[in-house]
């Protein structure tokens, strides 16, 4: 608190040494109906801003200290009427600040343009959107004391928004409660795509609460129509398929299948998709008898005698097996055509020479 100004009487102490004449000099006025310094007020200070004179019908205001507030109904300020200042009483009082803004009530009204709050008063409370009164707890505040206000009960309480319900094909998630502010998120099963508001929360309906959005709607996702295949067919076609469902795929007569037979409808980004590619249908070809490993050409060099010549002969061995039952299988060894005439001819030479 910033101390007051020197009232008059301590200037003249002050000034106790100087000669009558100065003193005259310093508490006449400049002229005639002007007046002297404002008086002293407790608890507040003269807002005299530039003024050095105080002449007739010059008014001047005062402001409280820090910590006091004007008293309704009290003057504030002073006029200078024949050299003398109008009377002033004291018009500054200690005083509670603007009562305490709470989450849940609002000042009534009749409080809301009051500042000075002196000991043992009360302000009261209504509450706000969203909340209910608890009637067993005070709506008032006092200001205490040492100028404080007294600490507010909870006493307006938060609103219930009614459940929310079951959402078909998917789930309501309640992260906190069902209180006014609360928040509530909605997702589908695998295979539905939501359609709606994803989240809602409660908020202030007229005097009650509720919802801000409705259930939204799990539809179910479907795949397009499968690719059809060419020479083939897909066993018992539906008309539509939805997540997981299966298509799959036969060849016709004479065709081959070349890949997945059965392909299933799949979700990506609430979007149906086939797993994979359809199968291709090849047409089947015709079985290969392959020559056995072991057919090779025998090339018998007869070297020369004194028999007659014998011509190169070329003997071709082919491995054939049959069984049956239980029984051995046969074998058996060909020649060539170009070497059977001579081969006959000439026997008993030709196992002479192979003899040697």
């Amino acid at each position: 608190m910033s101390p007051p100004p020197p009232s008059a009487p301590a200037v003249l102490r002050l000034l106790g040494g100087l000669t009558l004449p100065l003193l005259g000099l310093l508490c006449a006025p400049a002229a005639q109906g002007a007046c002297s310094l404002p008086p002293d007020v407790p608890n507040a200070q003269p807002v005299l801003g530039a003024l050095a004179r105080f002449p007739e019908q010059t008014t001047v205001t005062y402001k409280c200290n820090k910590g006091f507030v004007k008293v309704p109904g009290k003057s504030d300020s002073v006029l200078c009427l024949d050299d003398k200042w109008s009377d002033i009483g004291e018009f500054c009082s200690r005083s509670c600040d603007v009562p305490t803004r709470l989450p849940f009530a609002s000042l009534k009204k009749s409080y809301s343009k009051q500042n000075y709050f002196p000991e043992g008063s009360t302000v009261e409370y209504e509450c706000r959107l969203g909340y209910r009164r608890d009637p067993t707890l005070s709506g008032n505040l006092t200001c205490l004391q040492n100028f404080t206000w007294s600490k507010p009960d909870e006493f307006c309480k938060k609103k219930q928004c009614p459940t929310p319900g079951d959402l078909k094909n998917g789930h309501v998630n309640i992260t906190t409660d069902l209180l006014f502010g609360a928040s509530i998120f909605f997702s589908c099963n695998t295979g539905y795509k939501l359609v709606g508001a994803t989240s809602s929360y409660c908020f202030p309906v007229e005097n009650d609460v509720g919802w801000s959005d409705p259930l939204p709607e799990c539809q179910e996702i479907f795949c397009p129509e499968p690719p059809s295949i060419v020479h083939g067919t897909i066993q018992d076609k539906r008309s539509s398929y939805a997540y997981r469902q299966s298509v799959t795929y036969t060849c016709n007569k004479g065709f081959t299948l070349h890949g997945q037979s059965s392909i299933y409808c799949a979700i990506k980004e609430d979007q149906g998709e086939w797993s994979g590619p359809a199968p291709e249908c090849k047409e089947t070809l015709p079985a290969v008898e392959s020559t056995p490993a072991f057919e090779k050409p025998i090339t018998v060099n007869v070297p020369a005698t004194k028999h007659p010549a014998v011509p190169r002969a070329t003997t071709r061995f082919h491995a054939t097996s049959t069984s049956k039952g239980r029984g051995s299988p046969s074998s058996g060894v060909g020649i060539t055509a170009s070497a059977l005439i001579t081969l006959m001819r000439t026997t008993k030479q030709l196992m002479l020479h192979f003899i040697i």
